[in-house]
């Protein structure tokens, strides 16, 4: 494979690539300059890694907060979800340390066959974030079931059912991510080329439209309809209850539609937030394989790719400030709530609460 065949096919590829775009200088008639392109590679790759480290750090803490309030129980698929984005954050950080750090080193034997497969491919990134998409899918279909046919939900979202979703989303990506890998992959001359040895472009157009409307089109299709569809059955049921509220009516209904309200809110938040930042790279990688003649910019690949990274980092800090549950658990954990005198407490509301001595 030519050097400018190479760089056609790695670029357009939606999945992973494992030569970046400093080690290509062209793309068609488009000219990358090496020094530039070398060293905002460098920067970026470190730009990367701190994404992770701020991450798996946000991610652990979400995770904690959620075991303490017993929200792991409760909410399954969402807990699925923090662990998705940690083993994002984990994977981010050893894709990229590994990658700085074998830069100019030649891949040979068993050793570097694997090492290209299993990291410098991206594979392990990859499985983790496809896993975080099939998962926040399966929640998106989850809420509408218990919201808008709370009866079929009964009678379908048993627990075996949940973990089967669960299960699925790692396997499933897991198997797609391997079976991708192995068979378009390859260390060649001691360099990783990652999912670019395909057998004909046919192949590659095919495999990169399912893939962009298989992860993207389609979460945006089922998050719209069906957080919008939620949202018009949950403002339906608020006008009921304030028709039918009185003084003796029970404070439990309200509190569970609270609660419902609350994690709805937090689930159309993550993924709004997942469409908005994964939107560019899609976008981009979708004109580079229908348009040929576009030429590829090291700058636009970083900015789209960094701006994608940071769902993974980003996500736990709207459960921490939209996730009533997590929330109180971190607002005990923090260094204000710690140092109010002894029998002095802070509800959520703000307002100070001073017990009759």
């Amino acid at each position: 494979m030519s050097e400018e065949s190479f760089t056609h096919a790695s670029h357009l590829s939606v999945a992973m690539t494992t030569t970046d775009a400093d080690d290509v200088q062209t793309t068609g008639e488009a000219a990358v300059p090496s020094s530039y392109s070398r060293g905002t590679g460098f920067y970026f790759q470190s730009a990367v890694i701190v994404i992770g480290v701020v991450g798996a750090a946000a991610n652990a803490l979400i995770i904690y907060a959620m075991i303490v309030s017993e929200q792991h129980k409760k909410q399954l698929l969402i807990f699925n979800q923090n662990l998705c984005d940690l083993s994002c954050c984990l994977f981010l950080i050893l894709t990229y340390a590994v990658k700085l750090s074998v830069s100019n080193i030649r891949l040979t034997g068993t050793p570097g066959y694997w090492l290209c497969m299993i990291i410098l491919s991206e594979n392990l990134l990859w499985c983790s974030i496809d896993a975080s998409v099939i998962n926040l899918m399966s929640i998106t279909v989850e809420r509408y079931l218990k919201v808008v046919y709370p009866a079929w939900a009964k009678k379908l979202l048993r627990k075996w059912v949940i973990y089967s979703a669960m299960v699925f989303a790692w396997i499933g990506a897991i198997i797609y991510n391997m079976a991708l890998v192995f068979t378009t992959s390859g260390v060649v001359d001691g360099v990783c080329y990652a999912t670019v040895l395909w057998s004909s472009q046919v192949a590659l157009f095919i495999h990169n439209i399912w893939y962009f409307v298989s992860f993207f089109v389609v979460v945006v299709v089922i998050s719209f309809l069906c957080y919008w569809h939620i949202l018009v059955v949950i403002r339906r049921q608020a006008r009921v209850m304030a028709a039918h509220s009185g003084p003796g009516s029970s404070t439990t209904q309200t509190q569970s539609h609270h609660i419902q309200s609350n994690v709805i809110k937090t689930m159309i938040l993550v993924s709004a937030f997942y469409i908005v930042t994964w939107m560019p790279i899609r976008l981009h990688y979708l004109i580079l394989l229908v348009n040929a003649n576009v030429a590829f910019i090291a700058s636009v690949h970083y900015i789209t790719t960094f701006v994608a990274f940071l769902y993974i980092c980003a996500n736990p800090f709207i459960y921490a400030t939209k996730f009533d549950p997590v929330k109180r658990i971190l607002v005990d954990l923090s260094p204000c709530k710690r140092s109010q005198p002894t029998g002095e407490s802070i509800d959520m509301s703000g307002t100070r609460t001073v017990p009759a001595r």
